[in-house]
This record gives structure tokens, sequence and C-alpha cells, in this order.
């Protein structure tokens, strides 16, 4: 069956964790969901990870769209949910609600998410008016990284603690249907865990949330070692992948592939009149 967001709000209840990893892409989002992971998450990080930009910053709407529609061709079962991105819901609550409604329409995204607590809940909530479930993303916010000085742990001090657990009550007051906290100390996101009715899921936020999240390329060793402290390697298929490549190179080099096995036969009679009739002293085109 299909995960909805009754479904998360079940794990919840019943304390069963939430699985969500990244996607990007039709073959990926196939294999994830036939693995069983709960939800797939089409986030912005995808300018970074596919696009290969210094941040999210620079990541569009049909960046989103374009990725978004091809995860939800792979989910067959995982909820599907899709970032807005950067300057798509910050100049109104109309733009918001409108490229919310581009996600979903055009991206076959089931769930949307939005970063940023109190100062957008009037986001929240119209998005929410219009029948779009709303994943909100608190703590460390990619898409504000130039205003924060970098990808730094947020909440370690007591007024900075306060407001991320001030920003959970209120996009849950607001209408949002789970929480994604980043970065943020493990003590403070268990307690927020433990305030909030809603799901929520922890990047770099300890094992008290309600579920985790990891950009799949992080927990696939795709990068030179772990790139982040809250990463764990769950299989080196970088370096499977690199090994794969050079050996591949090696063998077309080496002319060890293709062997006789991949390649498809023709009968000996058709060659030996083909070689006659453009032989290289007939080699005149369809004489």
């Amino acid at each position: 069956m299909k995960n909805t967001i009754i479904t998360l709000q079940k794990r919840k209840q019943n304390r069963q964790k939430i699985t969500m990893l990244t996607a990007y892409d039709y073959t990926t989002a196939k294999l994830m969901d036939e693995s069983g992971v709960d939800c797939l998450l089409v986030g912005d990080s995808l300018g970074m990870v596919m696009l290969g930009y210094d941040s999210t910053i620079s990541v569009t709407m049909e960046d989103m769209i374009h990725h978004s529609k091809a995860v939800a061709k792979g989910a067959k079962s995982a909820l599907v949910v899709t970032d807005l991105p950067f300057m798509s819901y910050h100049t109104s609550v109309y733009d918001a609600v409108y490229n919310a409604g581009r996600l979903i329409k055009e991206g076959q995204a089931q769930v949307v998410k939005l970063e940023g607590g109190q100062a957008f809940c009037e986001h929240i909530k119209m998005i929410t008016q219009a029948s779009i479930p709303v994943i909100a993303h608190i703590g460390l916010m990619p898409q504000s990284v130039l205003a924060l000085g970098g990808f730094k742990v947020q909440g370690k001090d007591y007024q900075n603690a306060k407001n991320i657990v001030l920003d959970a009550l209120a996009v849950e007051h607001a209408g949002a249907v789970a929480i994604l906290l980043e970065c943020v100390p493990a003590a403070l996101a268990k307690l927020i865990s433990e305030l909030v009715n809603i799901p929520t899921i922890g990047i770099g936020a300890g094992v008290g949330c309600d579920g985790q999240v990891l950009v799949y390329q992080d927990m696939l060793s795709m990068y030179d070692g772990v790139s982040s402290k809250f990463a764990k390697s769950f299989a080196p298929i970088g370096e499977q992948m690199k090994q794969g490549f050079r050996q591949y190179c090696q063998e077309v080099t080496e002319q060890q592939f293709p062997a006789p096995i991949h390649e498809f036969a023709i009968d000996d009679e058709i060659m030996n009149k083909l070689k006659k009739e453009f032989s290289a002293n007939n080699r005149s085109i369809g004489k």
C-alpha cells in the first residue's frame, strides 16, 4: 500500500521509527522503494549532489519538478516529499501556495517541505488550506546558509534552543504534518519530539526523533570519506563504482570488452555478399 501522511502519524503513535532517504531519479527511487524505505525526499540538496553547486540556493522550481516527477514514477509505496526551493515561497504567501501546487500537480509529489519556523507559519497555513500537506524544516536551514554564516549546529545556547522549540510548536499549530530537524543537539530534538504531536524526522539530531533522513550519497560513501559527522557509511558503493569504471576502461582499452558473448551474429553468407559489394575497390554507395 502507498504510504501517506497518516502512515507517518501512526508510526509516531505506535513508537515505530520512520525511514527517509533523499532520491533524485527513477532508478534510485525504485531501488529504495523496493527496499522498504518509508519516505523519499526530493531535496534541494540535488543542487549540490546532482548538479554540482556549492549550495542549494541556485536550485530552481524547474529543477525540483523535473526530479520529483522522476522519483514519483519509481515510488510505488514510499511517500514522496519534495522541497520548495530558495525564493519559491519567500516572496509571498501567494507564491508559496502557487509553487507548492506546482510540485504536487507537475512534480507528482505527495507532500512539500519548506524551510522556516515562526516566520513562515502563514505560508504553511495557507498551503495546508489548499489541501497540500507540508513538512516544516527547522534548525539548520541550508537555504539560509549565507545568513547563518555556514553549515553550523543550531540551538547550542539557551535563546537559540528556545527559538527552535518555539518554531516547532508554531509550525505544528500552523498545520504542518511533520517537522524535519537538522543539526540540533540530540537532547533538544528529543524534547521537541516529546512536545509535538506530529512526527519529527532528524538529520544530525540524534536518535530521539521519530524518524531519520540521510542524503543517500552520504550513506553510500559516494564521496571520499563520510562528508558529515552525522552521516554513516552503510555500504562502500562509491569505491565499488570507481572500481567498476576503472575495470571498464581497462577492458575496453585492452579489447577484452565486448567479448563474443556480448555480440550479435549475422549469417556468413550475408557478410560475404556485403564484403564483395563494398570491397575496398568498390566503395560507391548505391551502385
